[in-house]
């Protein structure tokens, strides 16, 4: 088994607000303003997916960072607005306005913003550079990760690996589920989600699958790539340590927590 001395993994949940949750994954009794304080000592990071939709105050972003540990990472989906939009390369104001409505308010612990794309969304090379030139290296002197979620089949094609590439951005993989799987390494991180709990499972997972995708955590940030996973592109990435994001979403909702912590009980 490959050993990462120099990376991180994180190991999370999408949100904290999921009232099925109260009584399973919460405490009973447990006040609902101490939800997200409970749920970052259980789990090592969390996707902030109300971006996706909506601006937040930047002083929920501040709140946030205060109520969670030292070492805690949120990652965050970018607007709908600025993924959501026909022509990508008109997006440079909203990816503006989205970094300077309070987002930076995470300070360190800002992981990785995720840019989510409909599944109806296909890849066109110009625009899509475009876009990716329009996505800040840092803000406010705080480097800036990027991944995107792409989920047409026309991504599956060796030019879209090279693009992102060139421009460092990490392309979330998709794991069991009917989304397009795009394993290929094209960052100095992996983001990963996951999406195959179901409610037989008590962790979500039976314990193969749960030993496997551990194993593939440890391979990521070791710098390697993991058997049994779609690749577009011919060759190999370079072999570096790399930080994982690793997200169990979707499937199962109510069981993701346990998947979560249970990942996080196999890497420790």
């Amino acid at each position: 088994m490959p050993k990462a001395s120099k990376s991180k993994i994180y190991i999370g949940i999408g949100g904290w607000v999921y009232e099925p949750w109260r009584g399973t994954f919460y405490p009973d009794g447990l006040a609902q303003k101490r939800e997200l304080e409970y749920a970052s000592r259980q789990v090592t990071s969390i996707e902030i997916n109300g971006t996706y939709y909506g601006s937040q105050k930047p002083e929920s972003f501040a709140k946030w960072h205060d109520e969670t540990p030292d070492n805690f990472i949120f990652s965050l989906k970018g607007s709908r607005y600025i993924t959501n939009r026909r022509v990508l390369a008109e997006a440079g104001e909203s990816v503006e306005r989205f970094f300077a409505g309070g987002v930076m308010q995470l300070k360190e612990k800002l992981g990785v913003v995720n840019w989510q794309f409909m599944p109806t969304k296909k890849f066109d090379p110009a625009d899509f550079e475009a876009f990716l030139k329009l996505l800040p290296t840092s803000v406010e002197g705080r480097a800036i990760r990027h991944a995107v979620e792409v989920r047409h089949d026309s991504f599956k094609v060796p030019d879209f690996i090279s693009l992102v590439r060139d421009y460092g951005v990490a392309i979330v993989m998709s794991g069991d589920s009917d989304y397009p799987q795009l394993a290929d390494l094209t960052a100095p991180f992996v983001y990963a989600r996951i999406m195959g709990t179901t409610e037989k499972a008590a962790a979500g997972y039976g314990p193969a699958a749960l030993d496997r995708w551990a194993e593939r955590a440890r391979i990521w940030a070791a710098g390697e790539m993991p058997d049994g996973l779609d690749v577009v592109a011919k060759g190999k990435a370079p072999k570096t340590p790399r930080d994982v994001y690793l997200y169990v979403i979707s499937g199962h909702k109510v069981r993701n927590p346990a998947a979560a912590k249970a990942l996080i009980d196999r890497l420790s």
